[in-house]
């Protein structure tokens, strides 16, 4: 049997392309739950089946295959266990940073990433020229409440009509500003509304002269895990914004591994 050293010697002689055939074969036995034969694997990925061999073997005594039975191939549990803990060191806010920059650099406009705990909203990051006169409502670590905001709502409506309404009676759905929306009846149109349109609004609700559009960032299992946001003083909203942002927190989604 093939092991590591012979791969390492081959790769001795020619390390790219080593490399390239590990990754051919890695992301074919990927596309495929069930596992695949040999004499399969040599011709969709046009290797020689001594070389996918050798090089299928190697993997196999480092656990990067498992070999379910003579000539028969799966994806292995080394990579399942790397893959945990590439998920476990992964920061949301320094994957959304830079595509949080683009979007700012695109609008101009001040652009948040937000976080759900418990009742509240929580801005953990933000991108900003400073040329806003908004006020500290948007700083890092400031929080509001789920109702009044744009990414609140995402959450709200991930929620259900149940804990919906749970969370109505206890909150009471306060109003900070005459634009608030303070009525589950209200609040649930909303709801609608965003469910229908695929991102919610804040509509002076949090400060008066303050407009936010805010789309869902999702994780690897699809799980809602943040809110990415536009916040723009009312006069410089622009209706089409609100299908940019979308397109930025799905970029953030995508990068947290969601499909």
């Amino acid at each position: 049997m093939a092991t590591a050293k012979d791969t390492a010697k081959d790769a001795a002689k020619n390390p790219i392309q080593v490399i390239e055939r590990m990754i051919r074969l890695l992301d074919l036995l990927a596309e495929h739950p069930e596992p695949l034969g040999l004499k399969q694997i040599a011709q969709s990925t046009g290797l020689h089946p001594s070389t996918a061999h050798r090089i299928l073997a190697a993997m196999t005594a480092d656990r990067f295959v498992d070999r379910i039975e003579p000539g028969s191939y799966r994806l292995g549990m080394r990579l399942l266990e790397l893959g945990n803990m590439v998920k476990s060191r992964i920061s949301v806010r320094e994957l959304a940073l830079p595509i949080m920059r683009e979007l700012h650099t695109l609008t101009g406009e001040t652009v948040n990433l937000s976080v759900r705990q418990d009742d509240e909203i929580v801005y953990v990051e933000r991108t900003s020229s400073g040329r806003s006169a908004m006020r500290v409502v948007h700083a890092i670590g400031t929080r509001a409440p789920l109702h009044v905001t744009a990414s609140g709502k995402l959450f709200l409506l991930e929620d259900g009509v149940s804990r919906l309404r749970e969370y109505a009676r206890r909150t009471g759905l306060g109003a900070h500003t005459r634009n608030s929306i303070a009525t589950l009846q209200l609040l649930e149109r909303e709801l609608d509304k965003t469910q229908r349109q695929g991102y919610a609004v804040d509509n002076e609700e949090v400060e008066i002269g303050v407009r936010c559009v805010a789309a869902a960032i999702r994780d690897d299992n699809g799980n809602l895990i943040g809110g990415l946001s536009l916040s723009t003083p009312a006069d410089r909203m622009k209706p089409q914004w609100a299908a940019l942002v979308k397109e930025y927190a799905e970029k953030v989604s995508r990068a947290l591994g969601h499909r």
